[in-house]
């Protein structure tokens, strides 16, 4: 096996790329899909989208989907019917035998897919499986002979600050190379919780989705995602799925066609500063436990809403954001030992990992309606009632819960209450009913920061609350 490419510095001090990019683009791959879609009736007033045609560019279907990308909406839709789409990515062999890795967005919905070569090869390509909570697909090829591959590195090496390159399509233009540094590892992103993003200012636009994120060693460490954008166009935050989160995903899906994930069955929250004062913590750090799932695996571990994980199978835990990762990549069954802080002590537990459900478990968004049964606080300044039955098993709260029905100046409402909240507990102890409010509070000294967990709109949620002085 010949030894791999060692790729210098210029005389400049600055990293010779040329090399790179000649090694690996053979491996590099532009996915194109299709999905047949009815749009409006030809016979509207609507008018025609125009056409754009320029000479040796990529063909016209991409060079329009370059314009919509663009001007998005403000392009007119063309006439009725049945019209193919095509979604323009990148992807990459990841075998001699044909297995290609892709983003699941780029061929989500897809009719065909369609890998074409850096050869200018076109092959059909299979869907093996795909995984949305990790936004990875893994594709198959046949091709006579074996096909280019690619190095692998390990993203947990990769450091902040290293150079990195890309290779991708973006606008169908093949085989475009931008390089950057690493911003930033470990991001978590809006409704991403089970990837640690490694976050780059490569510049990445539409069309390099599914490609491959190189470090100067020509090893792929991540596969180019999503970028953060105000406009629709890159503005130098990027993010790429770590490699080795990715291979996991890989081998599962090539093997079964499924992921299993690993699951606590706990809903969590940062711990802010004010948080952190209110259970005397002397820094905000950990995930907050605001609600432990019925049957699950933290419940049978002796977890309680309250609880502040720190540390997980000898990881610390410095944000709530820390904690998915790291159980989503643990094999199920497995025990796991946790440490936590309750009331103000350390604690240490054995957790054995449970199985991700393929579905998130939904939860009743309900709020109170108002009634003439509710009374008023006048510490809190809230004026709150008991919930009726129906309200019970419409939130699915058994016993514990308040309605709040107004909040006038004072200390709920800095603390973030609203109307339509239901107060599970105060300074961990439950709100069954109003009257138990009134007797917490009244307990309460002057000036005593408490955590205050209330249920708003079908989830938990900690805020920390002041007395007046």
């Amino acid at each position: 096996m010949a030894a791999p490419p060692v790729f210098a510095a210029t005389n400049t001090g600055l990293p010779d790329f040329t090399a790179l990019v000649t090694a690996n683009s053979p491996a590099v791959v532009n996915i194109s899909t299709s999905e047949s879609e009815s749009t409006s009736d030809s016979t509207t007033d609507k008018p025609r989208r125009p056409e754009f045609s320029i000479p040796n560019a990529p063909d016209n279907e991409q060079l329009n989907e370059f314009f919509r990308r663009f001007f998005g909406d403000q392009m007119p839709e063309g006439p009725g019917g049945i019209e193919p789409r095509a979604s323009l990515g990148s992807g990459f062999i990841i075998s001699k035998d044909g297995y290609v890795i892709s983003n699941y967005h780029v061929i989500k919905d897809a009719d065909e897919v369609v890998v074409r070569l850096s050869d200018r090869r076109e092959l059909p390509a299979k869907i093996i499986g795909t995984d949305p909570r990790s936004d990875i697909a893994v594709l198959k090829v046949e091709s006579k002979g074996d096909l280019p591959v690619l190095r692998l590195g390990s993203s947990d090496e990769l450091k902040v600050g290293e150079w990195v390159l890309a290779i991708g399509s973006p606008f169908g233009f093949d085989h475009s190379v931008t390089a950057g540094i690493v911003s930033a590892k470990g991001r978590s992103l809006p409704n991403e919780n089970y990837v640690p993003f490694i976050q780059t200012d490569v510049a990445i636009n539409p069309g390099n989705s599914g490609g491959p994120l190189f470090n100067l060693e020509g090893e792929v460490v991540g596969v180019n995602s999503q970028i953060f954008s105000r406009t629709g166009g890159f503005m130098g935050l990027s993010f790429a799925i770590p490699i080795d989160v990715v291979m996991n995903v890989y081998a599962q899906l090539r093997d079964k066609g499924a992921v299993s994930r690993g699951w606590l069955g706990v809903l969590i929250q940062d711990v802010t500063g004010e948080l952190a004062e209110s259970f005397h913590m002397t820094t905000p750090r950990g995930a907050l436990v605001s609600k432990v799932l019925p049957d699950s695996p933290a419940e049978k571990a002796g977890v309680e809403a309250g609880d502040i994980i720190t540390k997980f199978d000898g990881h610390s835990i410095e944000t709530s954001s820390d904690l998915p990762p790291l159980v989503g990549s643990t094999q199920v069954r497995q025990k796991i030992p946790t440490e936590l802080i309750r009331e103000s002590k350390s604690q240490k537990i054995i957790i054995t990992i449970g199985e991700l459900p393929q579905e998130d478990v939904a939860q009743a968004d309900s709020r109170p309606e108002p009634t003439d049964k509710a009374k008023f606080d006048t510490r809190l300044k809230i004026r709150v009632r008991d919930l009726t039955a129906a309200e019970r098993k419409a939130t699915d709260l058994a016993s514990s819960g308040i309605a709040v029905e107004a909040v006038k100046p004072g200390p709920a409402e800095a603390a973030g209450l609203l109307v339509g909240d239901i107060i599970l507990q105060i300074n961990f102890k439950e709100t069954k009913s109003a009257t138990d409010l009134f007797a917490i509070t009244k307990e309460l000294q002057p000036g005593a920061k408490v955590p205050l967990l209330v249920h708003r709109q079908g989830s938990p949620l900690f805020m920390a609350l002041e007395l007046p002085k």
